[in-house]
């Protein structure tokens, strides 16, 4: 068995393996084993060049992991949260006891508050979900 051909099963070795056992880390190993067999294949250098290849190709790898790892954990940090799916929305007022009242935003009802410069809305007035403070909204009225 050619020195490529190692390379190369010994990384399907590896994403098999990812595919058995829990984690990520394999999957990087096995990429970069494939790297280096494909780079063996092409140039057929020494085994301290093909050591080196590895290395960088897991360094190269484990890289794209930790910057894919950074964005998703960006996302996830927003994903579900009341400010990412309530501000913008627009509701209706229930009742409001001056600055605090009940809304209606789809089909839940939320506790709500308006700015000190807003006036007490009527019921059923439209409104704009501009802010959360807990589990309570930040109101205004709609703007045409």
């Amino acid at each position: 068995m050619t020195p490529a051909l190692m390379w190369l099963a010994g990384g399907l070795v590896l994403l098999v393996a990812e595919v058995v056992m829990p984690g990520v880390f394999l999957f990087w190993l096995g990429l970069a084993a494939l790297g280096t067999g494909m780079v063996v294949q092409v140039f057929d250098p020494a085994f301290a060049v093909q050591v080196v290849a590895f290395a960088l190709f897991t360094a190269l790898s484990i890289g794209v992991a930790l910057r894919l790892r950074s964005h998703a954990s960006r996302q996830a940090r927003t994903l579900n949260t009341a400010e990412s799916g309530l501000v913008g929305r627009s509701a209706h007022a229930l009742a409001f006891e001056g600055r605090e009242g009940r809304v209606r935003v789809g089909d839940s009802d939320w506790a709500a508050r308006l700015p000190a410069d807003v006036p007490t809305p009527a019921p059923g007035a439209a409104l704009d979900v501009v802010g959360v403070s807990g589990t309570v909204l930040i109101v205004r009225p709609s703007t045409p």
